[in-house]
């Protein structure tokens, strides 16, 4: 009888051996899979850690082109409305000293011509910096526009 409770028991052992194997190796297997999870998971925020800062810096450079751009403008106008002045300063000067009503009259006409021409020449100018401007800072706001859409394209669609 002894030997058939030391075969029980030694069957028993052994279920309870493999049972413990199988156990250990589901637990080892579950953990691989977190890992592996919380791998993808990591480099996933990683990844979108890096595009918004780089995304952020576009937008800082973006507005440092727009603040340059407005600071040349505004010199561009200053410079104008300086010139426009010392024109019409002088303009005046020139009136005050005409002898007759017709030179008054042509030396008026040519002021204000060149009046005019001088306007929309400035004019004309201060639209092309505007345009330039806004191409150049919309340039880092677009490559990052489509650097963004490549990376998410990418990127499976979480279920």
């Amino acid at each position: 009888m002894s030997d058939q409770i030391a075969a029980v028991t030694k069957s028993v052992e052994d279920a309870i051996a493999t049972a413990k194997q199988n156990l250990e190796g589901l637990v080892k297997a579950q953990q691989e899979q977190i890992e592996k999870a919380s791998a993808k998971v990591l480099k996933g925020y990683d990844e979108l850690t890096v595009l918004t800062k780089e995304n952020v810096d576009a937008l800082v450079k973006s507005g440092t082109v727009v603040a340059k751009g407005a600071e040349e403008a505004g010199k561009q106008v200053a410079a104008f409305t300086q010139s426009s002045l010392e024109k019409s300063v002088s303009n005046a000067k020139a009136l005050l000293a005409v002898k007759t009503i017709q030179e008054l009259v042509e030396l008026q006409n040519a002021y204000a011509k060149a009046s005019i021409d001088a306007l929309v020449s400035e004019s004309t100018k201060l639209q092309e910096l505007t345009v330039k401007i806004a191409n150049e800072a919309l340039a880092p706001l677009n490559a990052r526009v489509n650097a963004t859409v490549e990376v998410l394209s990418k990127k499976p669609v979480a279920a």
